[in-house]
């Protein structure tokens, strides 16, 4: 029986999207190329994630691949991509229900940090039993001991666990731990769907 429900942060509680970070500027197609190429998909930002380099860390090695005009946007990018945080449509409504029906609600993202300073400010955050994100123990999403590290860290049994996330190899990650798992499309009322037909009240 499903006890716990466990979530992902970006594009599933909150919005990630580098497309929308970037529309905040006044960029060519040109230029958010090369800044998405040098900041988001670069192995810095997995090392953030990680937890094995900082902001600093990355600024540093970063701008010297960008052209001057862009190396501000870049560390405003870095520093500032959740200014403002921007909530999934129907998520809290859909929290709250759970906690209301007497399931617990878990954070389990692959992030860096400095996720620890804002996260407070997601309106879901209160609703959370425990939260743990990959920086703090230097593992990310689907290392299989990223999973096992958090159960035993809140003393779940997987089998009492729903794992969501929009990721499907973080989702086998934790179907191979013994944990349901859902993939989170965006729709909210698909995601419902899907907890009801694993026997979640909602």
């Amino acid at each position: 029986m499903i006890k716990n429900i466990v979530f992902d942060m970006g594009n599933v509680l909150i919005r990630f999207d580098p497309e929308l970070f970037m529309s905040r500027y006044s960029l060519s197609e040109e230029e958010k190329i090369l800044l998405r190429r040098a900041v988001f998909h670069s192995a810095e930002w997995v090392m953030l994630d990680r937890g094995v380099l900082d902001e600093s860390t990355v600024e540093k090695n970063i701008l010297p691949r960008l052209p001057i005009p862009l190396r501000k946007i870049a560390c405003e990018l870095i520093e500032q991509w959740n200014e403002p945080l921007i909530p999934i449509k129907g998520m809290i409504e859909l929290l709250t229900s759970l906690k209301q029906q007497g399931y617990r609600l878990y954070l389990l993202s692959n992030a860096a940090a400095r996720q620890h300073d804002y996260w407070s400010k997601a309106a879901v955050s209160i609703l959370m039993d425990g939260t743990m994100i990959s920086a703090d123990v230097k593992l990310l999403k689907p290392d299989p001991r990223i999973y096992q590290i958090f159960l035993r860290k809140f003393n779940l049994s997987p089998e009492e666990c729903v794992f969501v996330d929009d990721t499907p190899v973080n989702v086998e990650g934790a179907l191979y731990e013994n944990m349901a798992g859902i993939v989170f499309h965006g729709d909210v009322d698909a995601l419902k769907k899907d907890l009801r037909a694993l026997g979640v009240d909602i």
